[in-house]
């Protein structure tokens, strides 16, 4: 097929570990599309964050859908809101914490996938709430 789409009403959800504040809707990957690279939507609840992490070879790129929050990168901090975009590269501890008072979303593509996918799937499905589901529909 030369092309996917990704529809809201089939996407799936899913939060990696059950303490984590922050949850993945899945859009393209290995397993739906046959590519070695991820896109999600990435969803913060306020005052969430992501686990310091880091990436062997893999860039990762975050730009900000909704709300806003502050990325950590190697001991540095920069302000993110609606319409800003990050590019980490391969190596560069970093968190991404939503700051805002209501959700933070991030559209976040991993390249090479590296194992995220499938961390991601292996989580427990999340059920999009209303207000999810009315930011990603672009309402």
């Amino acid at each position: 097929m030369p092309f996917s789409v990704a529809a809201l009403a089939q996407a799936k959800a899913f939060r990696i570990s059950p303490k984590d504040t922050n949850y993945f809707v899945m859009l393209f990957d290995q397993a739906t599309d046959a590519i070695n690279n991820i896109f999600v939507v990435e969803i913060f609840r306020p005052g969430g964050a992501t686990p310091p992490n880091e990436h062997a070879a893999a860039h990762e790129f975050f730009h900000v859908l909704h709300g806003e929050g502050i990325a950590r990168c190697d001991g540095k901090a920069v302000p993110i809101r609606k319409g800003d975009s990050l590019l980490l590269h391969p190596g560069s501890e970093h968190v991404i914490e939503n700051t805002g008072a209501g959700k933070l979303y991030t559209l976040t593509v991993m390249t090479p996938n590296e194992g995220f996918s499938e961390l991601i799937r292996g989580g427990d499905p999340v059920e999009l709430d209303t207000e999810d589901i009315r930011i990603l529909a672009g309402l």
